[in-house]
């Protein structure tokens, strides 16, 4: 009877778990049991339900969400639980201003929340033991390095930076304006914050629950993108054809598109000028991009001689931005100064 209602808790668990469904990815939960370490995976879509392919021994049940990226091949841990008799139950929801629904990300530069929802403690029982009225709530965060995408890395180095007990059933939102991975140059930090609840102790006569992981969740933090205009010069004068340029990106946002724009007139930030051709980029990708492009042939863009600026522009989830532009004058009018005279 105890195995049928550890089951159904089982079965509930992987019913209320959702992986992504994109193209390219495979998904499935993998069930371990504590006290004999026996594994069994289960093949999941993006919603519904699994029989857990286990009963809940003594001691619990680990649950591990897992999605696997087919090229490169590439697993991800998205969602963590742990099932026993004694247990509170906990779930993490990360969200960001990025809608990106198969791993949470933002960048460096931005906000994001954290709600942690915990249910099945006791705090009114006064015979009830510690692990029955309270968890702990931890937030990890880890470097991918200076150019790392987050795959092969080591989470036994990730950094504890604070951690704190709750005791109430109810939703818990932690708000965060800024990361905390760590880095020298704020704006081009990338890494991963994670969030874990934790179950306290339990030993009582011969039953005995070890401190479990409930839920964890992380959230990807990539660089803020920069960008530059090489071999045009600000305030160059151009007298015939449009120089050839380069344009630079580097930690272009996995989901953006960026591109150059020439309008009339000085440097004005919401002037929706031409495109110059050859120098949009659309980034649909799980890491940040660098290109390189060089750009030739743009004359057709530029209209009567004047002042004109050359933008470098990027649009990401949170909002359109300025990377680099240059202010040149063209002048393409050509005099001639002479006498004509006659002989008779």
């Amino acid at each position: 009877m105890k195995k049928q209602f550890f089951l159904a808790i089982a079965i509930a668990l992987a019913g209320a778990t959702s992986a992504p469904g994109q193209a390219g990815y495979t998904n499935f939960v993998r069930q371990i049991q504590v006290s004999s370490g026996i594994e069994r995976d289960v093949p999941v879509g993006q919603v519904g339900q699994e029989v857990s392919p286990l009963t809940i021994d003594p001691g619990g049940a680990h649950f591990e969400l897992w999605t696997v990226k087919n090229s490169p091949l590439t697993s991800y841990l998205l969602d963590h639980s742990y099932v026993d008799a004694y247990m509170p139950q906990a779930t993490v929801r990360i969200y960001s201003e990025d809608p990106y629904d198969v791993i949470p990300r933002t960048r460096a530069d931005r906000p994001f929340n954290v709600e942690i929802t915990v249910a099945g403690l006791l705090p009114d029982d006064p015979t009830a033991p510690d692990a029955a009225k309270m968890v702990t709530a931890m937030r990890h965060v880890e470097s991918y390095g200076e150019s790392g995408d987050g795959t092969d890395v080591n989470r036994d180095l990730a950094i504890l930076k604070a951690q704190t007990s709750l005791v109430n059933n109810q939703a818990y939102t932690f708000q965060f304006s800024l990361t905390q991975i760590p880095g020298a140059d704020r704006a081009k930090v990338r890494g991963e914050e994670r969030f874990t609840v934790m179950s306290l102790d339990y030993i009582s006569g011969t039953y005995s629950a070890p401190a479990s992981q409930l839920a964890s969740k992380f959230i990807q933090i990539w660089p803020v993108a920069d960008g530059s205009i090489v071999g045009l010069e600000d305030g160059q004068l151009v007298r015939f054809a449009m120089p050839e340029f380069e344009i630079h990106l580097n930690d272009l946002y996995p989901d953006s598109e960026t591109w150059a724009q020439v309008y009339p007139g000085s440097a004005l930030l919401g002037v929706e000028g031409k495109t110059v051709p050859g120098s949009a980029v659309v980034v649909k990708n799980s890491v940040p991009q660098d290109r390189v492009l060089r750009i030739e042939d743009w004359d057709k863009v530029i209209g009567d001689d004047g002042k004109y600026t050359l933008e470098l522009l990027t649009r990401t989830p949170f909002g359109l931005e300025r990377l680099d532009y240059v202010t040149f004058k063209v002048n393409r009018t050509l005099k001639v100064h002479g006498n004509v005279t006659t002989i008779e």
